[in-house]
């Protein structure tokens, strides 16, 4: 059983919800703390206001295989993002704000559907920034019918007032730990404290949720699992990440060290990042992840998609 249907019976998971609400007056759900009246349908640094807003929806086969199984992931795609990458892949999505406003009860008919369609759980992609929103639709939904897992995929740009919300309530947390230096972070994400706020968030999430449990076909039931995307130039600071994943969490943490970097959107403007990871840099990464203790590495093996 999802973990919200517990809080559904005893009517915590509508005040969560209305609590959530109450952090869109001056907004502080993600460490910006940029004040903005959301509730009020004002724009802040995410540029979303009262409504979320969804870029598409559907069975997705291109995440990782314990959310994938035979079923697919089923992805909400939130438009906007509360980061400002630079070199961002779904720029379109995140920067340039493509998508359609959603009200709660159809955000809980898109999440009734994924299921319908047979999918293993429901996956929101960029939900830091509607948190509330979703909230709202996952009491509909659960009032439905809906007991999927729920997965948290998101920036690791977290606040842990909001996270606190989420406790009882996300059954897979999927952050990035993108970067272990301050100035990288402000300059390629465009956020404050991002290492600082990142590892936070880790801690709580993994509080919460514990190290990723599968189900006897393979698919995950609960737990976390971190994406560290590698960057050219050693930008992502790789064996700081994991080696805080390892011994600060559990060296247990099912980690993707991602290969699939290449320059999108303003990547360019930045010569470091204007290049795609070699081979070298990628195997170092995962030789890293090794190193420092990670015992669960999706992927770690090189598939050939880069050049050495």
């Amino acid at each position: 059983m999802a973990s919200y249907r517990a809080l559904l019976s005893s009517g915590e998971l509508r005040e969560r919800a209305e609590r959530a609400w109450g952090l869109l007056h001056r907004c502080r759900l993600c460490p910006r703390q940029c004040g903005t009246a959301r509730i009020g349908d004002e724009v802040g640094m995410c540029r979303t206001g009262r409504r979320a807003v969804v870029s598409s929806h559907g069975p997705h086969f291109g995440e990782e295989a314990p959310l994938v199984g035979w079923g697919g992931s089923g992805t909400i795609f939130f438009t906007h993002c509360n980061l400002r990458c630079v070199f961002c892949q779904n720029y379109d999505i995140s920067q340039l704000g493509n998508g359609f406003p959603v009200d709660a009860a159809a955000l809980a008919r898109i999440m009734l559907a994924l299921q319908q369609r047979g999918c293993h759980n429901i996956n929101l992609v960029s939900p830091t920034h509607v948190v509330p929103q979703i909230l709202d639709a996952l009491v509909i939904a659960a009032e439905a019918g809906l007991d999927l897992p729920l997965v948290y995929n998101c920036g690791g740009y977290e606040s842990l007032e909001a996270l606190a919300l989420l406790d009882g309530v996300v059954d897979i947390y999927m952050p990035d730990a993108k970067y272990a230096d301050e100035m990288t972070a402000r300059r390629l994400s465009g956020v404050k404290g991002y290492p600082a706020a990142n590892c936070a968030a880790l801690r709580e999430m993994h509080r919460q949720v514990g190290d990723l449990t599968l189900d006897e076909r393979g698919v995950a039931q609960r737990g976390l699992l971190v994406r560290h995307l590698v960057l050219p130039n050693g930008l992502a600071g790789t064996p700081e990440v994991v080696s805080f994943l390892a011994r600060e969490l559990s060296a247990r943490t099912y980690t993707n060290v991602m290969a699939q970097y290449r320059p999108c959107y303003r990547a360019h403007r930045f010569p470091p990042l204007a290049r795609p990871v070699t081979g070298e840099e990628y195997l170092a990464a995962v030789d890293a992840a090794r190193r420092a203790g990670l015992e669960r590495l999706d992927r770690p093996v090189y598939s050939g998609a880069l050049s050495f």
